[in-house]
């Protein structure tokens, strides 16, 4: 396998992927971005999850100069995949300053109307951008790079003629890059009539299915830490990831943790360059070992002999979801997936369903301990953090407290004649169901 620096890449850019922690390329970033530094349209078969976004990433960094109108243009299915592929652009060419906007659907549009002005890169769903097209507030007659990002998604969210509309009022000679999960008669139309002699790639899956079991709990959203640590102890895990959606849970996650025995470590935006070489060199030769960390920490790490990956938070989109389980089955090792949903995780929960091509069972909460969970701290700017840990902690691990007349462990008794009789179930037993099924994204669970 190739390095990034024998891809051809700058060294601003070669800069910024050491810094956020790109070990090497992905075999679709390095089938893509040779052809696409040379010109080539290309036609990528790639599953999501596979680093597809930094493959034409770094051509667009590569070639689109600041303040000459809006160069690239990126159509995808969802405002989410929007989102995700403008904040990824952003960090790619922080050093280039290129100016990235955001447009989708349900939003205002005279702050897009505002940003569309003074754009470089426009990434956006083919409905809103059609709509711009048809108010003359969007200029698409300087693209030089067209990017269609899921391209078999749009087709089957019914988009095909808002695509080929938008297309057509691109430039004739410019680049343009297709990136699907298979290649349909549809999507081989839409390269025969826009593209240029494209070049056809593919990659394999980044996680075998088969080695790999995804479950998830439905749960109350104050038993989560409780349930995670109880299958900390009682699956048969090696090196465990266990995601968090932010810096403050991170941190509440892989303090508690440690508290309770777990040999843990946190990674996160606030550590710097050296903290967190030395928490992947931990956990690089560990044999058990667990690691907390956002989505943004763990891009582009390359870590082998993953057990299990945990979702204490739900990822925003299926893409965010692959990409945390491709950390484990890998290499024809068995791997599992398990995610702790509460309710204010099935929005989220529903947009990763979306995808067919993921089969999540639901799992009975087994009977587990009520574990205190200690508040994270305020982060004070002259405190000092290593490796995650905070070296102010008031607790040891796994001491138990006492709370006045009330010993840790121990229900507090309710004064309320009112009082619902099923919150004074035993911690882990089952609840009674009296609502229907719930439906994720038109899945229906339950």
């Amino acid at each position: 396998m190739k390095s990034f620096k024998e891809l051809g890449l700058s060294k601003d850019l070669l800069k910024i992927l050491d810094e956020i922690g790109f070990d090497e390329p992905t075999e679709i970033q390095e089938k893509v971005i040779p052809l696409a530094l040379a010109g080539k349209d290309v036609i990528a078969e790639s599953a999501t999850g596979s680093g597809k976004t930094l493959a034409f990433g770094a051509m667009i960094v590569e070639k689109i100069k600041s303040g000459k109108n809006i160069q690239s243009l990126i159509l995808t299915p969802t405002r989410e995949l929007a989102e995700q592929v403008s904040e990824n652009l952003k960090l790619y060419s922080k050093y280039g300053h290129l100016k990235v906007c955001t447009i989708y659907g349900g939003v205002s549009l005279e702050p897009q109307m505002r940003d569309l002005r003074t754009a470089d890169v426009v990434v956006g769903t083919p409905g809103r951008i059609l709509d711009h097209l048809s108010r003359r507030t969007i200029d698409l007659s300087k693209v030089k790079i067209l990017i269609l990002d899921e391209a078999d998604r749009m087709l089957d969210m019914g988009f095909i003629h808002d695509v080929t509309k938008i297309t057509s009022q691109c430039p004739k000679n410019r680049q343009t890059l297709l990136f699907s999960a298979t290649i349909s008669k549809d999507i081989d139309r839409i390269a025969k009539d826009y593209m240029i002699k494209p070049v056809d790639v593919s990659a394999e899956a980044y996680v075998d299915q088969s080695k790999l079991k995804q479950v998830y709990y439905d749960i109350e959203t104050n038993e989560k830490l409780s349930l995670l640590i109880h299958l900390l102890k009682e699956e048969n895990s090696k090196l465990v990831m266990v995601f968090c959606n932010t810096k403050r849970t991170t941190d509440f996650v892989g303090n508690n943790l440690e508290r309770y025995g777990f040999d843990s470590l946190t990674l996160h935006g606030d550590l710097n360059q050296n903290q967190r070489k030395r928490v992947l060199e931990h956990f690089h030769s560990s044999s058990k070992f667990i690691l907390v960390c956002t989505d943004v920490a763990a891009r582009g790490l390359d870590i082998k002999n993953v057990s299990h990956v945990y979702n204490y938070d739900t990822p925003k989109t299926s893409e965010e979801y692959i990409h945390r389980i491709g950390r484990t089955a890998r290499a024809g090792k068995n791997g599992k997936a398990i995610t702790l949903l509460c309710n204010k995780d099935y929005e989220n929960f529903g947009r990763v369903n979306d995808n067919p091509n993921l089969k999540i069972e639901r799992i009975e909460s087994p009977k587990f301990e009520r574990v205190f969970a200690k508040a994270p701290e305020q982060r004070e700017r002259s405190g000092r953090n290593f490796r995650g840990r905070s070296h102010n902690r008031n607790y040891s691990r796994g001491d138990t407290r006492s709370f006045g007349s009330r010993k840790f462990g121990s229900r507090r008794q309710s004064n309320r004649n009112n009082r619902n009789r099923e919150g004074d179930r035993e911690h882990g037993q089952y609840r009674r169901k009296t609502n229907h099924p719930r439906n994720f994204g038109g899945r229906r669970f339950g």
